[in-house]
């Protein structure tokens, strides 16, 4: 246990660092955007007192590093700053659209995560069969497809010609649950078909390299049953990759929502990062990519935490 605690805070400390490398990023990517932010904001009418006022106000007169210092001091305050575009406290912004990005991601994990394990396993104890070959064809195919492209797929069939679904995620606090699970299906859905594919194949590999192991082969002498066999012997000492897989695809659902987010309509993070940019709100820009580059180092330390869990044997380097 202390061996555990002791990688966590290493890890953890390596992911502040990473961290602090993309606040770094962050910033002086926003600066290299082309235009003057002071002239996009208040348009081309804008006198030249004005402009060297305004900028003054938000600190574009001062060097780059000053503004880097500033904004990180605040934000180690937990202080985001404010919206150019119409001047609200940005945790306020962040806060709702995080809740509701998190909710998506979850509500396509629910789905994703179970039936990609079933898959995988179903894949293993059938290996080589038709089944098995359709498997690998459908994911496969759902890679190779990017997030947009099903998502109008999907929005083709299930809500212009079936009409089933609605093909916008409107949704806002007075939304009841059992409204949310409707409107929000097929986003869920898209999400669903991109990552399951990467856990369905993992699931499968893992399981399939252990069936030559020994204790497994004893199993099979012993007349265990196939499922039996996969289930209780195989699949405990493959959680730890199958772990990784779904903890980095996890950590892809609520990075990687922007685009499912813009096609569906849907009020999260991701929408309020593209508006953002849209708007050349900068500040709110800054502080939503270092959420999604937030919440991705958790998840990837929370995916280390829980291989190493499953498989102590991790922790010996050799």
């Amino acid at each position: 246990m202390h061996t555990i605690i002791q990688m966590t805070l290493k890890r953890l400390g390596l992911g502040l660092v990473t961290l602090l490398v993309v606040s770094i990023i962050i910033f002086y990517a926003v600066e290299l955007l082309p235009g003057d932010l002071a002239q996009a904001i208040l348009g081309q009418s804008a006198t030249t007192e004005t402009l060297a006022a305004f900028r003054q106000e938000l600190g574009l007169d001062q060097p780059a590093l000053t503004r880097y210092l500033n904004w990180l001091g605040q934000l180690l305050q937990g202080d985001f700053g404010r919206s150019l575009a119409n001047g609200r406290e940005i945790s306020e912004l962040i806060g709702g659209r995080l809740a509701n990005t998190l909710a998506l991601a979850c509500y396509a994990a629910i789905i994703a995560v179970p039936l990609s394990l079933l898959l995988g396993i179903l894949a293993a104890l059938y290996r080589h069969s038709w089944f098995d070959r359709l498997t690998n064809i459908f994911s496969l195919g759902s890679i190779s497809f990017p997030e947009f492209f099903v998502a109008y797929i999907l929005i083709l069939l299930l809500a212009v010609k079936s009409n089933f679904f609605p093909s916008l995620a409107n949704v806002s606090e007075q939304t009841s649950l059992s409204d949310y699970l409707l409107i929000c299906l097929l986003p869920a859905l898209t999400l669903t078909l991109v990552v399951m594919a990467h856990m369905m194949r993992m699931t499968r590999a893992a399981i399939v390299n252990l069936l030559a192991s020994p204790y497994i082969e004893m199993a099979h002498l012993k007349g265990l049953s196939p499922w039996r066999v996969i289930t209780r012997h195989a699949l405990p000492n493959a959680l730890a990759p199958i772990i990784n897989v779904v903890a980095l695809n996890l950590a892809y659902l609520v990075v990687g929502v922007v685009v499912v987010e813009v096609v569906f309509v849907y009020p999260g993070l991701g929408q309020l990062l593209v508006d953002s940019v849209t708007k050349r709100d900068i500040t709110v820009v800054q502080a939503a990519s270092l959420v999604f580059a937030a919440a991705f180092i958790v998840l990837n330390l929370l995916a280390d935490i829980a291989a190493i869990v499953t498989n102590p044997r991790l922790l010996n380097p050799r």
